[in-house]
């Protein structure tokens, strides 16, 4: 290969530009018309009734978790192999996240490391549930026994879904937003679809959307386009709450009604350089990744591979490597009770979270997005393999 295959680029090669120019020709930039219909669709989309779009999954979380009632010394169980946003949120509001570990095989957590984790820490009435690398598994009952939905409703247990990786993914015909109080997505510009920076938050819970919609614009009681658009005198709005400056621009939502287009289409593509990987990687000193979900319900944002234990190459190594191979990988994650902040501020010890250490000891996430051709495929494969001989 002459050129170099980066780890993530993106496809926006369908109606962004058209949808782009008719807000600039609408002369309305900000939220209003497209960013109303984003919703809508996503909604739609999801069979959920509110849908709120916001300027990043961050903000989201953070509204979610607000509406919900986390506040001052609300305890959340957080799984420890996610990003940092995932429990930053939590310290938005000056509560305290409880790290748990998760499954090795899936990266998820399971019901049963949550019923340790609620035995041990009976106080925690809050969850935020990430579906890693786009795959939903483990929420309803089934063969492993009670599913997370099930266990938290039996313990009181508010779940937010940090669904930043998971559109368009689905367990047993239901999608994020089904399953807990509110879900969280993420638009940003390596995710499955794009706004450039954005996000949205699915709820089936009137006034948890009703809060979430007040809050993400300085907790102002009016939607900010009615005020200026109108023909009518309406310069009149009430501040209720001390609220954030979140909400999604119209030229962002624009993309985002391009890409929902084609959502789909890419899902498959992803999912064939997925298969690719499956058939022509040499899994003898690698793990591929484990899925509880058809090929079809996962979205495929991540394809993240592990090095055998027995293998002598440093994981490191192998990354700088591939690099100079002119392959583009990434870490997904760092656990969080490895950074600086949360090892020192709650003085976590990495023998409790032993299969996070496991998996970020030698994880590598490879290339996988829908215009990676296969020729690209056939060379991060052949490049892989020789590097693991």
């Amino acid at each position: 290969m002459n050129d170099f295959i980066p780890f993530a680029k993106v496809d926006c090669s369908g109606n962004e530009l058209t949808y782009v120019k008719e807000v600039l020709d609408s002369g309305w930039l900000t939220s209003a018309g497209k960013t109303h219909e984003f919703e809508n669709r996503f909604a739609l989309l999801h069979d959920v009734p509110y849908a709120c779009t916001v300027n990043s999954c961050t903000s989201g979380l953070h509204l979610a978790l607000e509406a919900c009632g986390v506040s001052e010394g609300t305890q959340v169980f957080v799984p420890s192999l996610t990003f940092t946003a995932s429990a930053e949120v939590v310290r938005y509001l000056n509560a305290d996240p409880v790290f748990v570990d998760v499954n090795f095989d899936t990266c998820l957590l399971t019901p049963n490391i949550l019923k340790t984790a609620i035995k041990n820490n009976p106080k925690v009435k809050y969850l935020i549930y990430v579906h890693f690398a786009g795959q939903i598994a483990y929420m309803e009952d089934g063969d492993y026994g009670e599913g997370i939905v099930s266990l938290c409703k039996r313990h009181g247990i508010t779940i937010i879904e940090d669904a930043a990786h998971a559109f368009p993914s689905s367990q047993n015909g239901k999608r994020p937003g089904q399953f807990g109080d509110a879900a969280c997505f993420s638009f940003y510009a390596n995710k499955t679809i794009t706004t450039g920076e954005g996000g949205m938050v699915l709820t089936r819970n009137e006034q948890i959307f009703n809060r979430m919609k007040v809050m993400r614009l300085h907790g102002i009681n009016r939607d900010v386009w009615n005020r200026f658009t109108t023909n009518k005198p309406s310069w009149e709005y009430d501040v209720i709450a001390p609220g954030f400056k979140y909400n999604m621009p119209d030229i962002n939502a624009a993309i985002g009604l391009a890409q929902l287009e084609v959502a789909e289409e890419m899902r498959y593509q992803r999912q064939r350089c997925a298969e690719y990987y499956y058939k022509h990687l040499d899994d003898k000193n690698i793990i591929l990744p484990k899925t509880k979900v058809s090929m079809e319900d996962h979205s495929w944002h991540l394809f993240v591979i592990r090095l055998n234990e027995s293998c002598s190459l440093d994981r490191n190594f192998a990354i700088e490597k591939l690099s100079e191979m002119g392959v583009g990988t990434s870490v997904h994650y760092k656990p969080l009770h490895q950074l600086s902040y949360y090892r020192n501020h709650y003085e976590l010890n990495t023998n409790n979270f032993p299969n996070s250490e496991r998996h970020w000891r030698n994880c590598i996430s490879l290339p996988i997005y829908p215009t990676l051709k296969n020729e690209c495929l056939d060379y991060i494969c052949t490049s892989v393999n020789s590097l693991l001989k």
